[in-house]
């Protein structure tokens, strides 16, 4: 991957507050919206979540799922040639009783201090995303493929 695509990537990757979190509910494809950051670690990434809200559940039922990343679109920008990243992966709950838990919410409150609160509900969960493949569109017709070593390489580069 030549430099500025790399840096791309990893400004989508590692830039965005929120994402398009993509579950399957039933077998069905259900899209919501969840705030994002990457792991402090590299190894994917971390959103918190309630067992209140249907993607919750439909992470619990079944891990597969689906994140995609997007760059705000401009007064009159063309929607098709806005960045993103569609990234597929596997979800796994975080122990609330781990180490695991305190460095994601040690991570997770200094990108959203708001949160201080939704941390103290027994409800709420972090989940870590684990990357297995994606797709990067930087414009029309520049778009590639990705996988999972890829991802995790563009991530590496946070620590």
């Amino acid at each position: 991957m030549d430099p500025n695509t790399e840096a791309a990537l990893h400004a989508l990757l590692t830039g965005l507050p929120v994402a398009s979190l993509g579950t399957l509910h039933d077998g069905a494809p259900y899209v919501s919206m969840a705030p994002v950051i990457p792991a402090p670690d590299g190894s994917g990434f971390l959103i918190h979540v309630s067992r209140l809200a249907q993607h919750t559940r439909d992470l619990l039922a079944e891990i597969r799922v689906s994140l995609m990343l997007m760059v705000p679109p401009e007064e009159g920008q063309d929607p098709l040639a806005l960045p993103r990243v569609t990234v597929q992966g596997e979800a796994e709950e975080i122990p609330r009783d781990s180490d695991r838990h305190e460095t994601a919410a040690v991570a997770y409150l200094a990108r959203f201090p708001q949160a201080e609160m939704t941390l103290g509900l027994g409800d709420f969960s972090f989940f870590l995303i684990r990357p297995t493949a994606g797709r990067l569109v930087l414009g029309f017709g520049r778009a590639l493929s990705l996988d999972a070593a890829q991802i995790a390489s563009s991530l590496s580069s946070l620590r």
